[in-house]
Parts: C-alpha cells; sequence; structure tokens
C-alpha cells in the first residue's frame, strides 16, 4: 500500500489584496464520502506502517493500565451530611459516583454508574454531577459524541427514578439553587459558543426554560457558579482579556442580577464571597500577576474595592482560598508554585515547604470555611500525585492519599529530576526547562529525549508525575518540558510576550530550548523528538517549518495548524473568542503575521522529520480537518523519505477516547512510533 494521495480542488481565498490557494479545502465538509474514505485510507496506511509494533503496541498498553489500581477510588470528601466518592471497578471502564451518610462505615449509595449509561456508546462520558442543597434529587451531564455538547439529566436519590426533563445543547454544569426546584444552565450556540444562562424548573417543559442572561458579545463566553458560603449564585461573563460578573441570592431565584463591575478592556476578576465581602482576585490598576482585593456585597463594584494582597511583580498570584480564621494563597514565583497561609487575626503568614527541583502543588477541594484543615495537592517528576492535608494551627502535614504505581518496579529513588535555565536567542531571557531521567540515563549525542511543549492561553505545563511516561523512561529516554513564552510559568508577562504579534517568542523558545540540551549533550538532532497538543500542535508544526533538521520525530496532536483559515471563519466552533489570543486577521497586520507563521500556510518543499498526527472525527476545540489538510499538503511537497502518519479516531473528539483506559492505546500508539525510530521495540 501507497501513501494515500489526496485530490485537490483547486480554492482560491483572498483577502486583504493577498491571495491563498487552498488544494484541500474540500476536506471540511464533514459529511462528503470522499473525506470520510481519505481519513480510512489515511487509517489504513498507519496501521499497516506500524504492523511491525501491534506486540509492542499491545506490551506497552499492558504496563502501562498495569501500573493503575483497577479498583481504586477518590478520596471521600464530607460535604453537607454526605462522604462522597468516585471510584473504578475492576474491568469497568467508567466511574460509580456515591455517596455515605455521615460515616464512611455507613452502606454506600450508589447516585450513578456510569458504566451502565455508556452501554452500547463509542464514547460517553459524564461532564458533572451535582445534588441538590436538601441531598434529594440530582443533576447531572453527558456527552456521547465527543464534542462536548451536554444533555443534563435528572434523578430522584429516594426513588431512584430518572425524570423526563432532558435539557441539550448544555455545557454540562447545572447549578442548584436553595430551593431544590430550580436549577441554572448554560446553552451553546451554532458555533460551541456558551452564550446564554437559562433557570429550569424541574417537572416542568424544558422548552418553555427561562433565560435570564444573554451575551451578545461574541467574543465572550458565559459560566455558572455557586459561591463557597452556597448563599449566591454567578454568571461570569469572560473573554481572554476582560471579566465581567452578576449574582443573585442563590435563595432567590427570580431577583434581579447585580453586576459586580461592568467590563471594560484589559480588566480581568473573579470573585468570592465571605460574611458580607466579596474577595476578588483582580488585575485592576496595572496588576498585571494580579492582587486581591475585598468590598462590601451591598457596595461591589471597583470604587468600593480594598486592597488585601498587594500586586508584586516577581510573584504571580495564581489564586486563592478563603476560611473562618486563614486566607490561603496559590503563588508563582521564577516558576514554581507555592502555597502561603495568612492568619486573618495576625496577619502572621508562612509557607508549605517543598524540596524538589521542579514540582507541582495546588490547593485542593476545600468546601468548609470553619476549619483549620487545608487540602492540597503536590506532584513531581519523580512523585506520584499526592492529596495532603495540612494543619493551619498546628503547621502540621499528613498525607490522605497518594496514588500508588502498580507492578513492584517503580522506586521514587530511581528517577533524577532536574530544572535547567536555556538561554533565548533574545539574549533578555532564560527559558525554564524541566528534566527527568532514569538513574541509569547517562546524557550523551546517543540518548534519546523527548522534549514537550505547548505555550499558549497563559496554560502553564508543570512538572508532574507520568505513569504511562514511564513507559519510556524505562528505555532509556530523557524526558523534558520546556516552559515556553505564551503560558504563565514565569509570571502574567511571559504570557503576554507569548501572545498576538509575539506568538513567534513561543515557537523560538521551544526551539531555543531543544538547542540548549543538544548543546548540553543531553542529546543530539539524530535522537530528539517533540510532542505537543492542540495549540501545541500548532507549536510542532511552526517549529519543523523553522528547522525540520533539528527532530528526528514529531508526535503532533489534535493539532490547530490552519490558523488563517480557520481564524477568519467565524463560523468554526471557538474561533471568535480566540481573537484576544492571535489576533483578527480581519485586520491586515494580525493576517500578515499569522500567515508568516501558520503551520498549513509555510509548509514548503523540503526534508521534514519522522511526523504521527492524531485528531479525532468530532473535535469540537480543532476540526479534524485541520491535520487532514496538513498531512495531504506535507505528503504532496515533502523531499524526504521520512515517516508521515495520521491517525483519525474516528469516534472521539478533542480529548480523545472515552473511558479510564482506552486512551492509552492512544498513549502506546505515540510511544510505539517514537521508539519504533530508536529501534527500541522490545523483541525486534
Amino acid at each position: 500500500m501507497n501513501a494515500p494521495k489526496a485530490k485537490k480542488i483547486k480554492k482560491i481565498l483572498e483577502i486583504h489584496g493577498d491571495t491563498r490557494v487552498d488544494d484541500y479545502f474540500w476536506m471540511n465538509e464533514r459529511e462528503n464520502p470522499e473525506v470520510t474514505e481519505y481519513l480510512n485510507l489515511e487509517n489504513a496506511y498507519c496501521d499497516l506502517i506500524m504492523k511491525e509494533t501491534e506486540a509492542f503496541q499491545q506490551q506497552l498498553f499492558d504496563e502501562m493500565k498495569a501500573r493503575y489500581k483497577e479498583d481504586d477510588q477518590s478520596l471521600p470528601y464530607f460535604f453537607n451530611k454526605y462522604w462522597f466518592i468516585v471510584r473504578f471497578e475492576k474491568g469497568k471502564e467508567y466511574p460509580v459516583f456515591s455517596r455515605k451518610f455521615q460515616t464512611l462505615e455507613n452502606k454506600e449509595e450508589i447516585l450513578l454508574d456510569v458504566n451502565i449509561l455508556a452501554e452500547g456508546e463509542k464514547f460517553f462520558e459524564v461532564g458533572s454531577v451535582a445534588v441538590s442543597p436538601d441531598n434529594r434529587l440530582m443533576s447531572f451531564s453527558s456527552d456521547n459524541i465527543g464534542r462536548r455538547i451536554y444533555t443534563i439529566s435528572f434523578k430522584n436519590l429516594e426513588t431512584g427514578e430518572v425524570f423526563g426533563d432532558q435539557i441539550t445543547n448544555t455545557t454540562g454544569k447545572a447549578v442548584w439553587a436553595n430551593d431544590n426546584r430550580h436549577v441554572f444552565y448554560t446553552r451553546k450556540d451554532e458555533n460551541l459558543r456558551a452564550f446564554q444562562i437559562y433557570r429550569h424548573e424541574l417537572g416542568t417543559d424544558c422548552e418553555k426554560d427561562v433565560l435570564v442572561f444573554h451575551e451578545e458579545d461574541e467574543t465572550f463566553d458565559v459560566s455558572l457558579f455557586k459561591t463557597k458560603s452556597l448563599e449566591y449564585i454567578f454568571i461570569a461573563s469572560s473573554s481572554s482579556v476582560s471579566d465581567e460578573m452578576r449574582f443573585i441570592p442563590a435563595n432567590d431565584v427570580s431577583a434581579e442580577w447585580t453586576l459586580v463591575q461592568p467590563r471594560t478592556d484589559d480588566l480581568e476578576y473573579s470573585v468570592e464571597h465571605y460574611g458580607d465581602e466579596f474577595y476578588i482576585i483582580t488585575n485592576a490598576d496595572g496588576a498585571t500577576n494580579f492582587k486581591i482585593v475585598k468590598t462590601k456585597v451591598s457596595n461591589p463594584g471597583i470604587e468600593n474595592w480594598v486592597e488585601v494582597i498587594p500586586h508584586r511583580k516577581e510573584t504571580l498570584l495564581e489564586g486563592f482560598e478563603i476560611f473562618k480564621d486563614y486566607l490561603v494563597l496559590e503563588e508563582r514565583t521564577e516558576g514554581l508554585l507555592h502555597i502561603k497561609i495568612i492568619e486573618n487575626h495576625t496577619g502572621n503568614s508562612h509557607y508549605l515547604k517543598f524540596s524538589d527541583p521542579t514540582y507541582t502543588a495546588y490547593i485542593s477541594l476545600n468546601l468548609e470555611f470553619d476549619t483549620a484543615k487545608l487540602r492540597f495537592g503536590y506532584t513531581s517528576l519523580t512523585k506520584p500525585s499526592s492529596t495532603l492535608e495540612y494543619d493551619m494551627k498546628e503547621e502540621t502535614t499528613m498525607i490522605l492519599k497518594e496514588h500508588e504505581v502498580l507492578g513492584g518496579k517503580f522506586f521514587a529513588e530511581n528517577y533524577i529530576s532536574e530544572r535547567v535555565w536555556a538561554p533565548s536567542r533574545d539574549g533578555k531571557n532564560s527559558i525554564p526547562i524541566s528534566i527527568v531521567y532514569h538513574k541509569d540515563t547517562k546524557k550523551s549525542a546517543e540518548t534519546p529525549l523527548l522534549i514537550y511543549g505547548y505555550g499558549s492561553y497563559g496554560h502553564t505545563v508543570d512538572a508532574s508525575f507520568s505513569n504511562v511516561r514511564l513507559s519510556i523512561l524505562d528505555r532509556g529516554f530523557i524526558y523534558a518540558i520546556a516552559h515556553i513564552r505564551g503560558g504563565e510559568y514565569l509570571g502574567r508577562e511571559w504570557y503576554e510576550n507569548g501572545k498576538m504579534l509575539q506568538k513567534k517568542n513561543t515557537f523560538y523558545d521551544f526551539i531555543d530550548a531543544a538547542k540548549y540540551l543538544i548543546a548540553e549533550n543531553y542529546t543530539s538532532e539524530k535522537h530528539l523528538y517533540a510532542m505537543g497538543g492542540s495549540a501545541g500542535g500548532l507549536l510542532m508544526g511552526a517549529v519543523i517549518n523553522y528547522e525540520p533538521q533539528l527532530f528526528n520525530g514529531i508526535v503532533a496532536q489534535v493539532p490547530f495548524v490552519d490558523v488563517v483559515t480557520t481564524m477568519l471563519d467565524e463560523t468554526i466552533p471557538l474561533t471568535t473568542g480566540e481573537f484576544d489570543e492571535w489576533g483578527n486577521p480581519k485586520k491586515k497586520k494580525y493576517y500578515d503575521y499569522m500567515k508568516s507563521y501558520s503551520p498549513y500556510d509555510n509548509v514548503e518543499a523540503k526534508n521534514y522529520p519522522n511526523m504521527l498526527i492524531t485528531t479525532g472525527l468530532h473535535d469540537s476545540q480543532v476540526q479534524y480537518w485541520e491535520p487532514a489538510k496538513w498531512t495531504a499538503k506535507l505528503r504532496e511537497l515533502k523531499t524526504d523519505d521520512n515517516l508521515l502518519l495520521f491517525k483519525t479516531d474516528m469516534s472521539a473528539g478533542h480529548g480523545g477516547a472515552s473511558g479510564r483506559f482506552e486512551s492509552l492505546k492512544e498513549d502506546a500508539l505515540e510511544y510505539a512510533f517514537i521508539l519504533k525510530l530508536e529501534n527500541k521495540i522490545d523483541g525486534k
């Protein structure tokens, strides 16, 4: 079987006096049988080329799965008279949601067995589960396609009856009013933008639900939440750079919604409630790395905001948690996360202590106000994820749950983690890189190294443990995370300098990080591999256009590569909300800049590295046709004999396969591809 060759239908795209020719534009016809045929041919070709690795993929899958405890369960959490638990049963793919009244010794009550709901479905995902304040009713949402469009259903927990109320086309989240009769939920428009908030009364016709808010600005999304105090329900309307929040008392569903602060360009804020005050984290008044203010509920506008935690140039304030006697901050300084405890009455403060050179620490679920116990999470490249309880009064820590790595082969002391800093080409910045490898792996030009990157939306890829990753670490790979601009690893400015008209800094940082690892003898071009997904897939596409010889292999997962065409089409899901991230190409300066790096528009007749490209047919974030077109154009123009494989999951969306272990098959394919290039297929 030869590599598939897609047909070409010339499509002229013109704007700003510039002409682009897209011969594969026809692939966006989702219902076209020829599109399905092409995707199936590519899948068959991928399967053929990887056929020699089938047994090895199964071996990888089996060893990955064997590290997980199949009958595992979440750490029980007590709230509103019940202990809530999410657990998995051996041999089953989906979770079981349950609760126990008052004590863990009481009989388990199953709220939802997702395995039953998922029977006969190729894809199934539960979006959220929410119990009513009186503990008698429950809402739950589900998606059986993979496009993140959820249907909300309701269940009587006393009788087990599932009501006839079925609310379709939602984001999945339902917020209960305190009357136990009404819920609020968010609908999506035809472009999958969350744009309307409705109120539903149980037992009534869903078609007659009350519209309470309509977000008309297409660059804004809306969402819902209930405050930790359970006293207020909030509607949050947000763009990439602006927020607007309004609220009602949770006891009065018909109350008028009160604005906290009207939207203003570049003003971001979010709200939590305590007593007669709102605590607000915001970038107001030039607080680039955010600060915390408070204001009376009765007068919430910005003119009444009183500073509680000031802005600090060197520290990014990522979040906070309010307790009766304590305020807990989640901060990031020089890339590393810190948790700070402040005693409200005295102002005394201290930090939790962490010892790994690179790690992740975060405030966990804390629903109680009147307690001195803080739950937080911790993980590093060498330590599995743990949930811990810190006594803020006694300053003592207790491990509540540590994820087990089964199989008897993992010992944390066998792995080494580092954090190094690569000089950037601008001479002004250094790029942090988190690294992990087995203690028996020697750094050399012959050592294979996989470097991962993302670098968009201010999302930071922190150093965390991965059961799956052990399969390459134990086979002699070094693994690295490049904390490039476009993320917030070094603060908000690190993000701002990697977006819009400075987006290329993201790509340059990744290339400079890779070159540094080669220069420091961690690896060489012949053994260097890169991986990224979604906007990280855009990163992969850009860096191989700039420096294709730098990598031996690339894995691009659900890659966003046809940037210009997608951002010009406002009918494509999520496009309008992305203008503050990438720019609006209907304005010439953004069009020109975007076109200069867009991976699809810059494919050339030259050698490219070995590549594995993946997507999901029902992907709502990055449409399948972007990687499909990119693959076809690469096949047409590339001048090398390196592997180019394209795999479409015909029943999944942006997040890949549903089920707890099915996604491991995707990991096994990706690792088998890289290990094949390294001639490290076991038993070969």
